[in-house]
């Protein structure tokens, strides 16, 4: 179990996903995306969602992250923040998303 003051040490952001490239270097399928935060500016991530979603429909899609993490390098590519999604039977990830337009930078609580 945690605290409520663990959960709360979480920054949990709305963002909107404005590039994504091809990660032709990580070991497992994924894509790089630049994500907009708002004021909290542009973060980038490497996301294993290849599977379920094509780069065109990520593109301008509104998407749950944890911000507050330290950069990971993955490959020859710094992850900037968590995309957050939930794992099919099949391993595969389905993003998080509002069910309407938010603000970008939002925090999730």
């Amino acid at each position: 179990m945690i605290s409520w003051s663990d959960f709360e040490k979480i920054d949990i952001r709305l963002g909107t996903i404005r590039e994504v490239h091809d990660f032709p270097n990580a070991r497992k399928p994924a894509f790089q995306l630049t994500i907009d935060f708002g004021e909290l500016g542009l973060k980038r991530s490497s996301a294993q969602i290849t599977a379920l979603y094509s780069k065109e429909e990520l593109i301008g899609r509104q998407v749950i992250a944890v911000v507050n993490f330290p950069v990971k390098q993955i490959a020859n590519f710094f992850s900037e923040c968590l995309v957050l999604g939930v794992y099919t039977e099949n391993n595969e990830v389905v993003l998080l998303h509002p069910s309407m337009p938010v603000k970008n930078g939002s925090r999730i609580g």
